[in-house]
């Protein structure tokens, strides 16, 4: 089965590669790090610590575990692998030079090895889920501990780690698993997880920490953008999701004609063709990019850069959290929580079911359902500052509530860490 599944990721890579090339001709960023993705790449120098998160998303969250690393191990190299140029783009933006961020490798048996020797991890801590057989296997094979941080395991998932039982059972009952939840525990122990080797730790994404000037860019440009003006904010949308949301703040526009609607596409590879649709329905409006004062008559802002979503969540009157309306599974509904704001949310919410539920529960967050139920919630809204106060406080207090998961983590980490140190 092992021998099988080496086999056809051979035979997929070159297609996997020609999609980076292609994607690259419309977003250059693609192109960088290609000799990462066969693991090349500079060396560590010294061992180090390792952290994977797949995505932009799974970065943000990672993000308060790689301060307490650099904060408790500086004089430890750290690095950061990524498979998104928006995940490596967000990284960057955070953390500097302070941290060596590169793509994770193809999981080849040569990719894998490569990458190995110049990482030189002590321990390789993977964000959520991301089971690479090659990758572990190896890491196992040398030595290196591996953890799965906040891990979450869906019950459907379940039937299909255990259809393919042959290629990932030896991983992961020798991998560590600091879950998100009691049931996500179980279903990796259902799975061939040691029991001994799984604890619950909690969500680290509770543990969001804001960055200060972000929050401070977000009221300058509040302040000097567009002042008094209802303004809301689409973070991280989707394709047939911004047609959703346009028709929303159409409909919103009737009764609240100032109203101001910020953009924010997922994938800056689809900032033209969101452009492009905005253009079609007739709405005024300007890009981010540009850099320019936002007109008094302009309807929505198309935020296309990367890297600004805290700040412009810090700019804005209530915030819809993209990949909800459409069938991806929704994205990180805490960073809006966090920055006090009303959260909406579509009915698709697969990829964080426990924290869109325990907000919702809370009154933290909003669900709706189409574009229609979006304009409805939205113009109540503006209507009624002390709810948007009152579900802000609703946000922050579930935050509070629920930290600590960083501290746990740490907590397990810190004797692996030093037991590594010390054999050296």
């Amino acid at each position: 089965m092992r021998y099988l599944y080496t086999t056809l990721i051979y035979l997929l890579r070159p297609g996997v590669l020609g999609l980076v090339l292609w994607r690259g001709l419309r977003n250059r960023a693609y192109w960088e790090g290609l000799g990462e993705r066969f693991g090349l790449g500079p060396s560590a120098g010294s061992p180090s610590l390792w952290v994977h998160a797949v995505s932009l998303g799974e970065v943000t969250a990672a993000a308060p575990l790689v301060r307490a690393l650099r904060a408790r191990y500086p004089q430890i190299p750290l690095i950061l692998t990524t498979a998104t140029p928006t995940g490596r783009a967000r990284a960057r933006a955070l953390f500097g030079t302070s941290v060596s961020v590169r793509f994770l490798p193809y999981d080849t048996p040569g990719s894998v090895r490569r990458f190995l020797a110049r990482a030189r991890p002590r321990i390789g801590i993977v964000m959520e889920t991301e089971l690479w057989p090659n990758l572990f296997r190896q890491c196992l094979r040398q030595g290196i501990p591996m953890m799965l941080a906040s891990a979450r395991l869906s019950s459907k998932s379940v039937e299909r780690y255990r259809r393919f039982s042959g290629v990932f059972s030896g991983i992961v009952a020798r991998t560590l698993v600091a879950a998100q939840t009691a049931e996500d525990a179980e279903r990796f122990v259902a799975i061939g997880a040691d029991r001994a080797k799984t604890r619950i730790v909690g969500n680290v994404k509770f543990d969001v920490a804001l960055d200060a000037a972000a929050m401070d860019r977000g009221r300058q440009l509040r302040a000097s953008h567009w002042g008094g003006r209802p303004v809301w904010i689409a973070g991280s949308t989707h394709a047939g999701e911004e047609d959703q949301v346009l028709d929303a703040h159409a409909e919103v526009l009737v009764d609240v004609p100032q109203a101001l609607l910020l953009l924010v596409p997922r994938h800056p590879e689809r900032f033209q063709a969101v452009a492009d649709l905005i253009g079609r329905r007739g709405l005024r409006f300007e890009r981010r990019s540009s850099g320019n004062p936002v007109r008094a008559d302009c309807q929505v802002l198309l935020a296309d850069t990367v890297g600004e979503l805290t700040a412009l969540y810090a700019a804005v009157d209530v915030a819809f959290v993209g990949g909800s309306l459409v069938p991806i599974g929704g994205h990180n509904l805490l960073e809006p929580a966090a920055v006090g704001l009303p959260v909406l949310t579509g009915p698709y919410q697969s990829n964080a079911k426990e924290i869109a539920r325990q907000l919702l529960l809370d009154g933290a967050a909003l669900q709706v359902d189409d574009a229609q139920e979006l304009a409805q919630i939205l113009k109540q809204l503006f209507a009624d500052a002390e709810r948007r106060e009152r579900v802000g406080a609703c946000g922050r207090h579930v935050i509070e509530a629920n930290r600590g998961s960083v501290a746990r983590l740490m907590e397990w980490l810190e004797p692996l860490v030093g037991d590594l140190s010390r054999r050296e």
